[in-house]
């Protein structure tokens, strides 16, 4: 069964930066679309990046666009997510995803919906 561990996240002031991190149990080389959703107090849940662990595909929402970088490392079946010049409006709930994908760059991925596998959650909080 697959799962998801995330780790990182935590208090900021805002410019600070973070990473979290997201563990799969599975064989990432498996090619998963892998990302994050956030969830910021009292809105809805929102795509922030996603990418495809075979080709190193990355897709980024406006909101994070330029500020952050999703990446992996394939020794350890882990994604990351690296978040500078954070903003208030950066405090979420933050969420990992994953989903066999052959291909990660199509609009749908960008709906919850379409991951099958979720991280427990951490949250960042962005104050000064």
């Amino acid at each position: 069964q697959v799962r998801l561990m995330q780790s990182g996240g935590g208090s900021v002031p805002p410019g600070g930066s973070l990473k979290l991190s997201c563990a799969n149990t599975d064989d990432t080389t498996n090619n998963y679309c892998m990302g994050w959703f956030r969830q910021p107090p009292g809105k809805d849940r929102e795509w922030v990046a996603r990418m495809h662990t075979g080709s190193g595909d990355a897709y980024y929402a406006d909101s994070v666009q330029g500020r952050s970088t999703i990446s992996q490392d394939n020794t350890k079946n882990t994604m990351l997510l690296e978040m500078n010049n954070l903003k208030p409006e950066d405090t979420a709930m933050y969420y990992c995803v994953a989903d066999r994908r052959p291909y990660c760059g199509a609009a749908v991925m960008t709906q919850q919906v379409n991951y099958k596998y979720w991280g427990q959650g951490t949250l960042v909080t962005v104050s000064p």
